[in-house]
């Protein structure tokens, strides 16, 4: 299975594929970040992050997306941005054809690092391990979209497991 995994942010939107093979094994297929200039008009940033998100679903073809679930925030105008941004991530999945699966930041992080309250760093660092990769991606967003995908396949795995038949 292929995941695109797109952590929205109103400063760079991050994004990764993970595969996971039938022995279970993650593979990092692609990875980065769409950077969005402060300045511009919100609009344009939308606009960015859809062609961004279009380009990189049409180059490796990933089966599934999983983007973060909405979360409270305390400034409302930041999470109002960030909705923008998820909205747009999940209208140029859904323009793919694609499923979009959320995942709380909580069993992101549980997934990953096995602690749900884990920091960035960590995260970072859990990623690059599960990954096999030199080091650990950058910007943060990046890492965070990575950690998604590789929710989304933990998850998954889990449930095909589960809902095979006992013999």
């Amino acid at each position: 299975m292929r995941v695109l995994g797109i952590d929205c942010g109103g400063e760079y939107t991050g994004y990764g594929i993970v595969e996971q093979d039938g022995l279970g094994t993650l593979q990092h297929v692609c990875s980065g970040a769409i950077r969005l200039p402060p300045r511009q008009a919100l609009e344009l940033r939308l606009l960015k992050i859809c062609q961004g998100l279009t380009e990189v679903i049409a180059g490796h073809s990933p089966e599934v997306v999983a983007i973060e679930d909405v979360f409270y925030a305390v400034n409302a105008k930041s999470a109002l941005k960030l909705g923008h941004v998820r909205g747009v991530a999940m209208m140029t999945a859904a323009q793919a054809g694609l499923a979009v699966v959320a995942y709380s930041p909580l069993s992101i992080k549980s997934a990953v690092v096995g602690y749900g309250r884990a920091e960035k760093s960590q995260v970072q660092l859990m990623v690059a391990r599960l990954l096999r990769l030199p080091e650990p991606p950058e910007p943060p967003d990046v890492a965070d979209a990575l950690a998604i995908a590789i929710c989304h396949l933990h998850t998954a795995a889990t449930l095909q497991r589960q809902a095979a038949p006992s013999r």
